[in-house]
């Protein structure tokens, strides 16, 4: 750091040296200043860096304000490694039209799968007469999904489990990078597959998620 021209030495500043107190002086320490408070930016901006990427590895949960509105999702089937599922805790922006005698407040359960392949996704949510439906994978390639999580208030079908562990604390699962709330009830297994599956959620993440054969329309009916 010495070396840089930029900074200002011990001998420039005696008494002997009549220039130190020349007009340049402010604006050299000026440039240092500005050099330093870059230099302190770092840490935050890596920091920032960070969290954007253990968010897209699933390692932390995404946060928002939900809409309100439930969706529904079905599929015929869906196999999944790395599975968790704790009680959480959703909210609505303030003054919500969608918040009714709630508080703006949902509890859900929130289900985290590492990687999962859903056949014949369908999402739809219903816009008051109409639905917005949306359709994938039905053919030969299949819905993939990294780090998925949905929020849900009801999840029904045929579900079976390789390892599974029931009763852990949220904030120590393993299974698929994302921790609960501290004291929570969880549970989690190395593996899972569900038949039949459908889910009311109001809130879904992933890091990756692929839609071959997407469909999106507007229809009288939901999935």
């Amino acid at each position: 750091m010495a070396s840089s021209p930029d900074v200002t030495s011990s001998a420039d500043l005696t008494p002997e040296n009549p220039e130190s107190g020349s007009s340049s002086e402010p604006a050299r320490r000026g440039r240092v200043r500005a050099r330093r408070a870059a230099v302190m930016a770092v840490p935050a901006v890596a920091a920032l860096a960070g969290l954007g990427i253990l968010t897209a590895q699933g390692a932390l949960g995404v946060s928002f304000s939900i809409s309100g509105m439930p969706f529904t999702v079905t599929a015929k089937s869906l196999d999944g490694t790395g599975f968790e599922q704790f009680g959480a805790l959703d909210s609505m922006i303030d003054n919500s039209p969608n918040a009714g005698d709630t508080g703006g407040q949902v509890l859900v359960v929130t289900s985290a799968i590492k990687n999962a392949t859903l056949d014949s996704l369908c999402q739809s949510v219903d816009l008051g007469g109409t639905n917005l439906l949306i359709t994938a994978g039905s053919g030969s390639s299949k819905v993939q999904a990294s780090n998925l999580t949905t929020d849900s208030t009801q999840l029904t079908g045929d579900a079976s489990f390789n390892n599974i562990e029931i009763g852990n604390d949220a904030s120590t699962l393993t299974k698929a990078g994302v921790k609960g709330p501290a004291g929570v009830f969880s549970q989690q297994a190395d593996t899972v597959h569900i038949d039949n599956l459908r889910q009311t959620n109001y809130a879904t993440t992933a890091g990756v998620f692929k839609l071959p054969g997407l469909k999106l329309r507007f229809s009288d009916s939901g999935c």
